[in-house]
């Protein structure tokens, strides 16, 4: 991307790729010419514009810019003086521009044109995330973090590796189809098709499922969890159960319409 930026001579690149049209309104929108450069930009529209010859598909901007450093400087102190923006680059920045005719150019992430497949998911929802967060537990996952060609460069602190303790009839901890961080102990539990982040202590007797641990949880000992999302630091005390009722769970925490059960970052439960 910063090759086809510098070689377009571009002011702005904007990454985009194309999605079914009828997910379009969750995103800005835009159309392009046979240079790829943007003609036209809309956020979050009610009725997306389809790309010409895919009626069933939509060209959306990623959320992934680059500026040349004097365009970028000048459209956000330019930008700092109109009251009435929500200084927002897909809401104000980008719609202003690309209608000045300034240098804008797509970068296509996802070549339509071309059916290359290539890896992207948008988090911005509870159900976005919790697939997201599938996918990596999956057998062939389509992005692999086991793929030495790909590394993520990230920072790594300097945790123990994760481990298992336990191997009695009725206490044994195991871990299938699951993502273990370091840092972390399974004592005597069961975690299925889950990941589970750095520094978590799951007590002995429980089962956790179809779920997302972030980092620090502390999890009781005969606690049932599943297709959770549950944020740092939450205790989950003895005998708890959660994503079996859902009815409950909607009095207590958070629970989307497909019944992913989310519990906020330090929660009391």
């Amino acid at each position: 991307m910063i090759e086809f930026h510098n070689q377009s001579g571009a002011e702005i690149t904007v990454g985009v790729m194309d999605i079914p049209i009828r997910q379009a309104s969750r995103f800005g929108v835009l159309e392009i010419n046979g240079d790829d450069r943007i003609v036209a930009f809309k956020e979050k529209p009610a009725d997306p514009q389809p790309i010409p010859g895919f009626p069933d598909r939509a060209l959306i901007s990623m959320g992934i810019y680059l500026f040349k450093t004097e365009s970028l400087v000048r459209e956000v102190i330019r930008d700092a003086k109109v009251e009435e923006s929500t200084h927002d680059f897909g809401r104000d920045i980008l719609p202003r521009v690309i209608q000045e005719k300034k240098s804008v150019f797509a970068y296509p992430f996802q070549d339509w044109r071309k059916n290359e497949k290539r890896y992207w998911r948008d988090v911005g929802t509870i159900q976005a995330y919790y697939e997201a967060s599938m996918d990596l537990v999956s057998v062939s996952p389509e992005l692999d973090l086991y793929d030495p060609t790909w590394p993520i460069r990230s920072y790594l602190p300097p945790l123990p590796p994760a481990k298992t303790v336990f191997q009695e009839n009725g206490r044994t901890g195991q871990i299938l189809d699951s993502l273990i961080c370091n840092g972390s102990i399974v004592s005597g539990s069961t975690v299925i098709h889950s990941i589970v982040a750095p520094r978590v202590f799951l007590h002995s007797y429980s089962r956790i499922e179809d779920s997302v641990i972030l980092e620090g949880v502390e999890i009781g000992r005969h606690v049932r969890i599943r297709r959770a999302i549950i944020d740092k630091f939450v205790r989950v005390p003895d005998g708890v159960e959660i994503g079996y009722n859902l009815e409950a769970d909607r009095h207590r925490f958070t629970v989307n319409d497909e019944g992913i059960v989310v519990i906020p970052e330090r929660a009391s439960i």
